[in-house]
């Protein structure tokens, strides 16, 4: 056996030494660390099983409930300028910049932008009174906007063209009500950008149509009105009013029709085109805990304490023979 062989044989004997001695050193300690890894699991179980059953509002560690809504966005007819200059009609042009829309920008990043914009965090911010629900003193507009985004989440999945929004809460209807909120503002600000062509376009058809029908039903009462007066006035100047009325109401009559056409042909455009924002799930009451797991948290907790123990275990058993130590005792002894 030459030289290298014996060195290595060596080694191998050494670490054989250290590891029994390692381990030794755990048996002889083992007593202190199965106590502390014992009391740490029975506390973990004792305060989960305390949060448990106290009201989630004084619980430490309380259900948690993540109601979930889902929407399709469509980014087939989505381009970076297109998108730009319909919010600059809409007059809300410094919001392009701000979302930051250059090319390959899409309607679903837009949407994931409004989702996470000051404007709607502040609005349900508002609407549900989160700085008093939260008991926030100090800086109130900035905390809860903190908070929100912590509890709010809006992903898009790419594959399937679907942003969801989701809300965490212990109280379930609550969560429920924040993410239907949010659902529904996200729908009315695409509306209010107009980024739905078609659908702006119905809408303001139906708008249209409602104007008129009441112009010819002014009109008509109008002409009623002045036939009744016939009979006791001039009956020249009465003829002329009714002859300019006739000739409006038939003029307008011609623009309902019109509009009347218009308007089934954009329903018809707007059945067979995919809308750009489409509410397909609104949020349910959920009936299931989304969190914390409690059994987790008793495992890793409990796996902490094992190692911790251990670590404690080595340091006892270091000070311990450092004190057994004369030579350690003697340096220890000596004057600076």
């Amino acid at each position: 056996m030459n030289e290298t062989s014996i060195l290595h044989a060596d080694d191998r004997k050494d670490d054989e030494i250290r590891l029994l001695d390692l381990f030794a050193v755990l048996w002889q300690w083992k007593g202190m660390i199965m106590a502390i890894t014992g009391m740490a699991m029975l506390g973990l179980i004792g305060f989960s099983l305390m949060s448990l059953r106290m009201p989630p509002e004084t619980s430490p560690l309380p259900n948690e409930y993540t109601p979930s809504a889902l929407m399709l966005i469509n980014d087939t007819t989505a381009s970076a300028g297109g998108m730009a200059s319909m919010l600059n009609m809409s007059g809300l042009g410094s919001l392009a910049g701000l979302a930051g829309l250059r090319t390959g920008t899409s309607f679903s990043q837009l949407a994931v932008y409004l989702a996470g914009s000051n404007s709607m965090l502040d609005e349900v911010v508002d609407t549900f009174n989160l700085i008093e629900r939260y008991k926030i003193e100090r800086y109130p507009r900035a905390e809860s906007r903190k908070i929100l985004r912590k509890k709010l989440v809006a992903e898009y999945d790419e594959k399937t063209g679907v942003l969801g929004i989701s809300f965490t809460d212990p109280d379930p209807r609550f969560a429920q009500g924040v993410v239907n909120f949010c659902t529904g503002y996200l729908e009315k600000r695409f509306d209010e950008l107009g980024i739905d062509k078609n659908k702006r376009e119905k809408d303001n058809l139906e708008k249209n149509i409602v104007n008129v029908y009441k112009e010819i039903q002014n009109l008509e009462e109008e002409g009623h009105r002045l036939e009744r007066s016939a009979i006791r006035g001039s009956i020249s100047a009465i003829t002329l009013e009714l002859n300019r009325i006739t000739l409006e109401l038939e003029a307008q009559k011609e623009v309902y029709t019109q509009l009347k056409v218009q308007y089934e042909l954009a329903k018809i455009s707007l059945a067979s085109e995919k809308p750009v924002f489409q509410i397909l799930e609104w949020a349910e009451v959920p009936d299931q805990k989304s969190g914390p797991s409690r059994g987790l948290l008793c495992i890793i907790g409990t796996l902490a304490a094992v190692f911790f123990s251990m670590l404690l275990a080595f340091a006892v058993n270091t000070i311990t023979a450092m004190r057994k130590d004369p030579a350690v005792q003697a340096k220890f002894r000596k004057s600076p």
